[in-house]
């Protein structure tokens, strides 16, 4: 049996607000927890250092008509080479050190702690490299031309991480901002699945609520059970849940239907082994809408039994749930009708910004039955 990680596991995680679908940008700004990502998981220290090198000689190559002889090439070369690499590395690490510090702090004091880390390590690395070559006799003392040179080196390297940090700060910004377009979309269309279950479905559960406390008081009670979980459910707000509780709402809601609809209703399911179940997700309430439009739509407008089969399948990382309701035979439903009312954009609308692009679901719609097919991307994510 395959090893897997489990809903649970992922929801009990620190972040518990992240998207066990892994939108692209709740999981950058999850990265980014402040404006400045994290340089040395950026890339590999061998990625850094050949970066450094190929920057170095570019340098180097670029000032090459002031060197006279390959030797003067290779030591201005290497000399670059050291003192870009003791100035980059050992600050990347310190700023990824002082993160849990730096976060604590504004941007702007944040920016002028990483300007000056840099630009000390710069003189520092600097005075060093032009001590050793005065040293090794490859390049004159002149005091003027040392303290230039220091000056220069200085500005440059503060100048090159201010670009820098205001690049991270706008691409954090947008990010941000993203997030936020992000979590008012999920709340608005929340609030409209809210507003869409609770009229017509408030109504006619108090009706029947009241016909039962009088002739069958136990029934009553399970009805006031299964309206209190439909109805906490709906209103947690989730983006996305396990498929079991979705399941589990599901038979709430036709419980609750199954009251108002007596023995006009006939569910037949077929779902995956507990195993599988238990790792699956989806997007609250998206199975229960496309089981509440067809009952609306279909097993209220006729005094036939209608039976609805769910069947739904885990396979090469998709998700597909397949609702079949069987028309009528007697009762005349046209097809036409029947596809102006039965649209679920909304639903594909909240799957797709949890699921991606291609989420869908599809309706077919014959004389004798309505198929509907939700199909969504989900990663088997093993241990």
């Amino acid at each position: 049996m395959k090893s897997w990680r489990s809903y649970r596991s992922k929801a009990s995680q620190v972040n518990e607000t992240s998207s066990i679908a892994k939108d692209e940008v709740a999981l950058l700004v999850e990265r980014l927890e402040f404006f400045i990502p994290r340089l040395i998981g950026m890339m590999k220290t061998w990625q850094w250092v050949l970066y450094i090198i190929t920057w170095s000689l570019f340098v180097t190559v670029i000032d090459r008509y002031s060197l006279l002889t390959f030797s003067d090439f290779m030591i201005k070369f290497a000399s670059r080479a050291f003192q870009n690499v003791m100035t980059i590395i050992p600050a990347f690490y310190l700023i990824d050190y002082w993160r849990p510090i730096f976060k604590r702090l504004n941007p702007i004091q944040v920016s002028a702690y990483v300007v000056l880390l840099l630009v000390i390590g710069s003189i520092i690395t600097i005075v060093t490299t032009m001590l050793v070559r005065i040293n090794l006799g490859v390049m004159d003392y002149d005091r003027q031309a040392f303290i230039l040179n220091i000056f220069f080196n200085a500005v440059i390297t503060g100048g090159f991480t201010i670009v820098f940090l205001l690049y991270f700060m706008r691409r954090y910004r947008e990010l941000l901002a993203l997030k936020l377009s992000f979590e008012q979309k999920i709340l608005a269309q929340n609030d409209i699945m809210k507003a869409r279950i609770a009229p017509h479905f408030f109504f006619n559960t108090i009706n029947s609520l009241i016909s039962l406390i009088e002739t069958n008081p136990p029934r009553a009670a399970d009805l006031l059970q299964n309206v209190s979980a439909l109805f906490r459910a709906s209103f947690s707000g989730t983006r996305e849940i396990s498929f079991e509780e979705e399941i589990a709402l599901c038979e709430h809601y036709l419980a609750i239907e199954s009251c108002r609809l007596s023995d006009k209703l006939l569910v037949n399911w077929q779902l995956p082994d507990d195993d599988v179940m238990y790792d699956m997700v989806i997007t609250a309430l998206t199975l229960q809408g496309v089981l509440e439009k067809m009952l609306l739509n279909v097993v209220e407008s006729t005094t036939e039994t209608i039976q609805i089969n769910i069947e739904a399948r885990w396979q090469q990382h998709r998700v597909v749930i397949i609702v079949t309701v069987d028309l009528p035979s007697k009762t005349l439903m046209v097809a036409q009708n029947l596809r102006q009312k039965i649209d679920f954009r909304l639903q594909v609308e909240r799957m797709r910004l949890c699921f991606g692009q291609s989420a869908r679901i599809d309706s077919t719609i014959s004389n004798k039955q309505v198929v509907t097919t939700i199909d969504y991307p989900l990663q088997d994510v093993v241990i």
